[in-house]
Order: structure tokens, then sequence, then C-alpha cells
């Protein structure tokens, strides 16, 4: 991505606007995330500095994170340093990726201390440290980067990272730059830019190469036009830096995929790129990583779900197929009954030690002839009876692996109903409203009983494009809520067929739903099911008076009559765009 070092140069520009305020709260939304709340004289703004390997970045943000029940160790150390603490400066040495938050703050003896927040925006490398006195008092990756020359530990000088020489593009004079031009082993003029300029991206570098030659070019192949054209194109981005006459974009593919961002509309991707232009670089760092960050965040916390799910459906699966196979071997229970019959019918014919019995079955009117396996140690009739007795353990275990078989196939259909909402969460109470369900099921056990039950959300509330109501359960207590005491009879519920998914009510007042109305329905169904990113889904719709909850089902099961059915294709934007807000 394109977060370099010019581009942290536009977010310095708007985080130095905070200086003066005070930092309120501090929160630690995830292991790599920190969000420091400040308060000023013109208000209230959010700070998220991340160093996550693939979206390290520091900006003002306006997306609420939710936060975990319990502040992490490095959070509590933040609030003790920095809490209350103003902020008096925010620096950028050059355009290398670091960011240093100067903060004047009270100790524990109420003495006036400086401590330095160092925001190391590199990559993988990426650190977020706190400073005082010139030590580091602790980061929020230990170890990150111990090397021989720099050490982050608690107590340890800070010392910046290795900086290799390159130029400043905002303060070199043409000739300087012309001279490492021409000094620079040939090659790739983008490549070369990289290596000779501090805080270019390679979409940077290849922006400019672009204006330079627009089919690229090599060092050894410029001339002196080439040389002018470049040198006109890094002053045109330096000038932009300096006077904040940014032109903030967002690339993405024709499909929607988001692929980069830039401070200068560029130019290179022709009509292969969507661009769409951005008011600030916070807001454009905001509206790209929201989603994705949304989404690993989830997934960070929601490990042990998914984990403990996976696990219950694989072992539940197994359970079953081995039950089938004992069912299928319990179907030759007939002909041990038959033997029994025939060892009864003919004890006269039979001596005990015989190993086995040839016998005319006189059930089969051609009377064909039996060989049935003895135990010598038994009698004949001792020998009918033990048929006799594996006939009725038989019986009795069909009977139990039918039960057996029908409990483990509805409890597999739970765990991926379970497993569907568990991949469709969106907040922390999402999850802590499903570990919850889990624990009620007797699946999982509590982990603080004195802790407060989660909150249940209301139903996600849509609307037709005509008008009509439409609720979608959030998880399956949620459904059965909706559908078996809030929904009215004359409503219509719909679902995935066959396919885990949230129940879907249309409301309609007792007044008959449109064709738009249903269709809109079924593609909110569809769309909060497995099958979301399915072309055509099967839907089922019938009345709420059709719908019943069979005795002891688990949550979110039911069975339901006089269906009808509708394929749709769900579509996110149009989905969003019915949600009521």
């Amino acid at each position: 991505m394109a977060f370099d070092g010019a581009y942290l140069y536009a977010v310095r520009q708007e985080v130095a606007a905070l200086i003066g305020a005070r930092a309120d709260k501090i929160h630690q939304p995830s292991k790599d995330e920190i969000v420091i709340h400040f308060r000023g004289k013109d208000g209230a703004a959010k700070l998220l500095i991340s160093i996550s390997g693939d979206s390290a970045r520091i900006h003002l943000t306006k997306i609420g994170i939710e936060n975990p029940a319990a502040p992490p160790m490095f959070c509590m150390l933040l609030r003790k340093h920095l809490g209350s603490g103003r902020l008096t400066d925010v620096r950028q040495d050059g355009l290398e990726r670091i960011l240093f938050l100067d903060f004047e703050c009270m100790n524990e003896l109420g003495d006036k201390v400086m401590l330095t927040l160092a925001c190391e925006v590199m990559g993988r490398y990426s650190n977020l440290i706190l400073i005082g006195d010139g030590k580091v008092i602790d980061s929020l990756r230990r170890n990150a980067d111990v090397t021989r020359e720099r050490v982050l530990l608690p107590g340890f000088p800070y010392e910046m990272p290795h900086r290799s020489r390159r130029l400043n593009f905002l303060e070199t004079d043409d000739a300087t730059i012309l001279n490492a031009l021409t000094l620079a082993p040939d090659g790739r003029l983008d490549k070369v830019i990289v290596n000779l300029f501090e805080g270019v991206s390679p979409l940077l570098a290849r922006e400019w190469t672009y204006y330079t030659a627009k089919d690229g070019i090599r060092t050894d192949e410029m001339t002196p036009r080439h040389q002018e054209r470049l040198l006109f194109a890094i002053h045109r981005t330096a000038d932009m830096l300096r006077n904040r006459d940014y032109q903030f974009h967002i690339l993405s593919t024709p499909e929607g995929v988001l692929k980069d961002f830039c401070f200068l509309r560029p130019e290179q991707y022709g009509a292969f790129m969507l661009v769409k232009p951005m008011p600030s670089a916070s807001e454009t760092l905001d509206e790209f990583y929201a989603q994705r960050d949304l989404r690993a965040r989830m997934k960070q916390r929601a490990n042990d779900l998914f984990r403990f799910i996976m696990n219950r459906i694989d072992r539940t699966a197994r359970k079953v197929e081995n039950q089938k196979a004992d069912l299928a071997a319990a179907d030759q229970m007939e002909q041990n009954k038959l033997y029994g019959d025939l060892l009864s019918a003919n004890l006269y014919r039979i001596q005990k030690g015989d190993t086995s019995a040839v016998l005319e079955n006189f059930y089969d009117t051609d009377m064909p002839q039996v060989t049935i396996p003895l135990q010598t140690r038994l009698t004949p009739a001792q020998n009918a009876q033990r048929y006799y007795t594996l006939y009725r353990k038989a019986v009795t275990a069909k009977e139990k692996l039918a039960e057996q078989i029908a409990q483990g196939e509805a409890e597999l259909l739970y765990f991926e109903s379970v497993f569907d909402v568990l991949s469709r969460a969106e907040s922390e109470n999402d999850l802590l409203l499903l570990r919850d369900e889990l624990i009620q099921q007797g699946y999982l056990h509590s982990r603080n009983q004195k802790q407060k039950p989660p909150k249940q959300q209301p139903p996600i509330m849509c609307q037709s494009s005509d008008g009509f109501p439409i609720l979608v359960g959030r998880n399956n207590r949620q459904n059965d809520q909706l559908t078996l005491k809030e929904a009215a009879k004359n409503d219509i519920w719909l679902h995935t067929q066959n396919i885990p998914g949230s129940h879907v009510i249309l409301v309609t007042d007792g007044t008959d739903p449109s064709e738009t109305a249903l269709r809109e329905a079924a593609m909110l169904a569809a769309y909060h099911s497995k099958a979301r990113d399915s072309a055509q889904v099967p839907v089922d719709y019938t009345k709420v008076r059709y719908v019943r909850k069979p005795s002891g089902a688990k949550p979110g099961m039911v069975i339901f009559s006089n269906q009808q059915t509708l394929y749709v294709k769900p579509d996110a934007e149009i989905c969003h765009a019915m949600e009521v807000q």
C-alpha cells in the first residue's frame, strides 16, 4: 500500500491540529491497535495507531471500534503515563515513516514530565514505543527489533531505526538529484527512484516514471528531456505537500476490490482502475481499511469459537457416519430371527458339539438349504436362544441408532447455523451473545459466573423499496424470538432452502405483500446466510402461522409447511441500502 513517508507527511499536518488537546481516553481494541481520544478547544477527536504488518498506519478516525471488556497491559501503561497529558508537538524526521507525538504529562509526584510516543509505521517492523528521558518505557511489540545496534526493551536508550542515505525530495536541489541518478546502478527508473528517495512508495515512483515516459524507461536511456520531465514531476509533488494541495484518491478494480490509495490523482492505470476522490488523508484511510480491519479484528477475537465449532462439526459428522454404519449392520437382524426359528424347529436333528447345522428354510417355497454356524459349547436349544437374543438386541439397537442419528443430524445442522452466525458477526457483543447461547445449550462452560449477560440487540431493521418493513434475525435465539413471539400470524417468514441463515420476517400488517417486497426480503434472507456469495439462492417463504418449533429443538430450528420458493442473487449494495439506520 502507499502509506509511505510522503503520505505520512500529509497525515502529520492533519494530526498537528490536535496540538494543545489532552489525551482523554486510551483504548486498545486489538493487540496491534491503539486509539487515543483527544479533547481540546475545538472539540473531541480520535487518533488511531495500528502496527499490524499489512495495515500499519496512524491517522484521525471517525470509525467506532468496539473495545475488549478488560484493557491489555500496554493500554493500562499508556493510561498511567499519558492520561490527561497535553499534546505539545507532532514531529517527523524528514520523510521517514516515524511520527513522534510529544506529551506534557504529570508523574506520580505531580511534576511535569515530557514523554514521547514514537509511532514507527514500517510494515512488519512497525511498533509503538513510549519514551521518557530518552529511554524506552515500554513498547507495544516487545523485541520487535532487537539487534546488536538497537534494543527496544524497557530501560534501554531509544535509538532510531537504521537509516540509509537517501534523498529528501522536499529539500534536495536539481543538481543533486541528477547527480544521484547518474551514479545509481542502471535499471528501471521507478525502481531506482524508490532506492534513491526516502518516503517514496512504488506507486508514487511509478507515477513520476509515467510522467517521464509513459511506456517506462531505464536510467541509462534517459535524455535531457526525460530528466526535465522527471524533475518537474518531483517538484510538482513537493509543492503539493508543502502547500497542502492534496488530491486524495482510493483506487479500486471495476469489480469494487480496493487496491490502493494516494495523495495525488494517479494517471498510470488509465481506465483499468476506478479512482474515487476523498476529502482528507484520514478519511481516505478510514474508508480503505475499515471493512478489512473489522473482518481481521473479528477473526482474531473469534478464533477460539471457530476452532470449537469446527471440531464439534467434524466430531459430530464422524459420529453420525459410524452410527449409520452400525445401523446398516443391524439390518441383518432378520437373518438372526430366521436362524433361531429354523434351529427351534429342528432341535431333534442337531447334537451338542456340532459346528454347524444344514437345515431347510421352510419359509421359502423352494425349501433351500441354509447353513447355520453353531457354538460347540452350547446345546441346540441354547444356540437357538442365542440367535433370538442377537435378534432382540438388533431390534433395540436399530430403534436407538435411528434416534441417535436424528439427534446427531439435528446437532450438525445447529452447529452449521452457529458457524454461519459466527462468520457474519460484526461486533464483540455478537460474539458474546453467541458464546452465551453455547453456554446455555451446555456446549461451553461459563468463564465468569458474575459477568452480566450480554445485551441482546434488536433485529436488523430494513425496508423494501415500496415501504414494507423487513426484520432480520442476528442469531439463533433472536430468530426464535422474532418468528415465534414477535411476528404476526399473517406476516411472511423467509429462510434459505436447506442452507443455514437468518430468519427474515416481511411485515404485512394483514395486507398482501408486493412481488417487489417479497423478492427484496428473499434477497435479504440470501445475503444473511451461508450462501451470500452464491449466484442463485433458493429461498422458501410462507406465512408465520405455518411455522412451528418442535419440542426440544435447538435454537433457530423450526419446521414449516405451505411454502413457496424464490430464486434470488444476493446483492450487498442493495441489501445495505434497505437497512434503516
